[in-house]
């Protein structure tokens, strides 16, 4: 058993080449020699939002404050509310972030596979984003 105490991990800002805007990024965990997963909680202010990007094995958000904006390419721009569970398919390119006017923080959970859980890409534009006006 391994317990991870709350404080026992800094948040970090998160990377500029990553997001756009104001993120905070709180470790959960790493993958480790039984464990394929690695999951953190992010908080976006208004407006914020990822970059695109893909994941080898996929990823699920559980959305638990605020509100937000998530898409997969192609797709429209939904809206997503706290208890709300996102799953972006192994290789699906997408985003997510905060609405305009309101902040939202997830739980970002992806498996490791050849040691890399994302792919990051482009940012989403200004343009792309505020579809989900």
């Amino acid at each position: 058993m391994e317990i991870k105490r709350v404080g026992s991990q800094p948040s970090g800002k998160g990377p500029e080449d990553w997001f756009t805007g104001a993120v905070r990024v709180d470790p959960l965990f790493q993958p480790n020699e039984s464990r394929r997963a690695a999951a953190a909680s992010v908080t976006f202010e208004p407006g914020a939002r990822t970059a695109w990007h893909t994941h080898p094995l996929g990823q699920t958000l559980i959305v638990t404050a605020g509100c937000g904006w998530a898409q997969y390419e192609g797709g429209p721009v939904e809206e997503i509310h706290p208890g709300d569970i996102v799953w972006f398919g192994a290789g699906e390119r997408h985003w997510h972030g905060a609405t305009s006017a309101t902040g939202m923080t997830h739980i970002a959970i992806q498996e490791n596979l050849n040691g890399k859980v994302v792919d990051w890409m482009e940012k989403v534009t200004d343009e792309e984003y505020n579809k989900g006006r």
